[in-house]
């Protein structure tokens, strides 16, 4: 019953909280051990799920794993340049356009990777995985108006981080 409950509620997250988990670590290796850590703890704690939806509760258990894991080690992982994310590039784009493109995934990504770590949790579920404030605030256990701020306060830094190669490029 355990078992079957486990795979209806989280099984079909998992991806989700492997793309949540590689933005907070910034390695594909530790986002590989986080799901899996968090993994056991949700099915520890599969009682405390109630009716609803599973992903924001699988994604507090990501994310609180991670902080466990921070405090305790207390060290900052560098960022890896091979960070594997799926970049979609169109390949209907002539060669060009296509470097162009993946120079400005990059360029966000390294931007959004700069950011703290609230702001950048915040973006990317919302921007990337889509959740909703609501459930941006119980994955990340604060009021809904926290978020709002994170949300905007992240995507003004964002905005001023890829502005600013561009603001320098006009200066020279």
């Amino acid at each position: 019953m355990v078992g079957r409950r486990f795979e209806d509620a989280v099984m079909p997250h998992l991806d989700a909280a492997f793309n949540y988990a590689r933005w907070l670590t910034r390695s594909d290796v530790d986002a590989e051990d986080l799901v899996q850590d968090a993994c056991v703890r949700a099915m520890r704690f599969l009682s405390s799920l109630r009716e609803g939806n599973a992903r924001p509760w699988l994604f507090a258990i990501v994310r609180n794993t991670w902080y466990s894991r921070r405090s305790r080690r207390d060290a900052v992982v560098e960022s890896p340049a091979h960070l594997a994310v799926d970049e979609g590039v169109d390949e209907a784009l002539d060669p060009e356009q296509r470097l162009v493109q993946q120079d400005t995934v990059t360029r966000v990504r390294r931007a959004l990777e700069g950011l703290p770590a609230e702001f950048r949790e915040a973006i990317v579920l919302r921007d990337i995985e889509g959740l909703s404030y609501k459930e941006i605030a119980e994955a990340l256990q604060v009021p809904i108006g926290t978020v709002m701020s994170r949300l905007s306060r992240g995507r003004e830094r964002l905005l001023e981080s890829l502005a600013a190669p561009i603001q320098a490029e006009v200066a020279r």
